[in-house]
């Protein structure tokens, strides 16, 4: 079990799947989502939760007033465990039961073929792109496939959008996109993670 840390929710438990996750620790999301508030993100803005597991942290940043999230969890049950979870923190969020390339493939191809995109056309909201996609593959989950999914994970970001990446602690940095940089680097005990995205002239 592990619980929502602020918010809304504050407190409520969560559930975890019996095999197979890795949720985020308390100690751990408090500090990301105070690092994250601090530069401006969390409350208000469009949030994807992949490799959600539990839904920690998509839940979290619901508690925390995101404007929305996606939870998406390949594994069925899990995804289940984390529609109980958002219904018993009365948190209104989007579970998709989907690998996280195969999601993020169908989003990206939503995103580009929007009404207005690649145009001087101002876009809603939705078609923007997300402004924090929080990514927690399994430890095993190798480094070159990581490197490929952020590549499409930079299509479907908003211009000043980021992506935090959590691994374990004595993982490399991740290869960023071409024209992002490094935001945040921090180790929590046997967990790192890292924060990235666009430079403001690429944005």
């Amino acid at each position: 079990m592990t619980r929502i840390v602020a918010g809304s929710a504050k407190g409520k438990t969560l559930r975890v799947p019996k095999f197979g996750t890795r949720p985020t620790s308390e100690k751990v999301r408090e500090a990301m989502f105070s690092s994250l508030e601090n530069r401006g993100f969390i409350r208000g803005c469009q949030i994807v939760d992949l490799f959600s597991g539990s839904g920690a942290l998509g839940l979290e940043a619901k508690s925390r007033g995101a404007e929305s999230v996606v939870c998406v969890e390949a594994a069925r049950p899990a995804a289940e465990i984390i529609r109980e979870n958002a219904l018993a923190a009365r948190l209104d969020v989007s579970v998709v039961a989907m690998k996280a390339e195969t999601w993020v493939a169908q989003e990206r191809e939503r995103i580009a073929t929007a009404p207005g995109a690649g145009t001087n056309t101002e876009p809603e909201q939705e078609q923007m792109g997300y402004d924090v996609v929080f990514m927690d593959p399994p430890y095993i989950y190798g480094e070159p496939k990581l490197a490929q999914l952020l590549v499409a994970v930079a299509e479907i970001l908003a211009p000043d959008g980021i992506a935090v990446v959590e691994r374990d602690h004595k993982s490399p940095q991740p290869l960023w996109p071409e024209g992002w940089e490094l935001i945040g680097n921090k180790t929590y005990g046997d967990t790192r993670v890292w924060t990235a995205g666009p430079t403001l002239e690429n944005s």
